[in-house]
C-alpha cells in the first residue's frame, strides 16, 4: 500500500508526458468536442483516463505513487496556465485562436467545415442570439472554448 514501485521521479515524468500527451490528443480533436460535450465526449473522457492511467502510474498501485502523480498532473496544469497567462505565443498553442465563421453576413464555409460545425448548429447558436438568418449577422466566431459568439449588425 505506501511502497512504490518505481522511483518517485518516474511518477513525475510519467504525468507529464500523459498530460502533454492529452493535451496534444485533445487540441487536435478541435475546440467544438471539448465546449459543446455530449453524452458520448464524456464517456471518451473518462475511458481515456483509464486508457492512460498505466502509462502514468507503470503498474503502481501505491497510495504515495498515487498522490505523487495527482501532485505532479496538478502542478503540470498550473504551470501549463500559469505560461498561457503570460505568453501569447503559448496561449495560442495550447488553447487555439477563436475562428471566424462569419463576417458582415458573409458565411465561410470552409470554416465550418474546418470545425465540423453543421449548419444547423451554427443557426441554433444564431437564433439564441436573436438573429434570424446570416445576413442579420456582423461576426460569428467559434471561441476557444468551443462556444458560438455572436454579434448582431446594427439595427
Amino acid at each position: 500500500m505506501w511502497i512504490m514501485s518505481l522511483p518517485w521521479w518516474e511518477f513525475i515524468l510519467r504525468g507529464m508526458i500523459v498530460y502533454f500527451f492529452l493535451i496534444v490528443l485533445l487540441r487536435l480533436t478541435g475546440k467544438r468536442q471539448i465546449g459543446q460535450m455530449a453524452p458520448f465526449d464524456l464517456v471518451l473522457l473518462l475511458v481515456l483516463s483509464n486508457a492512460v492511467q498505466n502509462a502514468m502510474n507503470g503498474g503502481d498501485n501505491s497510495v504515495i505513487g498515487g498522490m505523487i502523480s495527482a501532485v505532479s498532473l496538478v502542478a503540470t496544469n498550473w504551470v501549463v496556465g500559469l505560461l498561457t497567462y503570460r505568453s501569447k505565443r503559448m496561449e495560442a498553442l495550447v488553447e487555439g485562436r477563436p475562428e471566424v465563421l462569419i463576417h458582415n453576413g458573409k458565411l465561410f464555409e470552409k470554416a465550418l467545415r474546418h470545425t465540423k460545425i453543421t449548419h444547423h448548429e451554427l443557426m441554433t447558436a444564431l437564433r439564441e442570439a436573436g438573429c434570424a438568418t446570416v445576413e442579420d449577422v456582423r461576426g460569428a466566431l467559434l471561441e476557444t472554448d468551443g462556444t458560438i459568439s455572436v454579434i448582431q449588425k446594427s439595427k
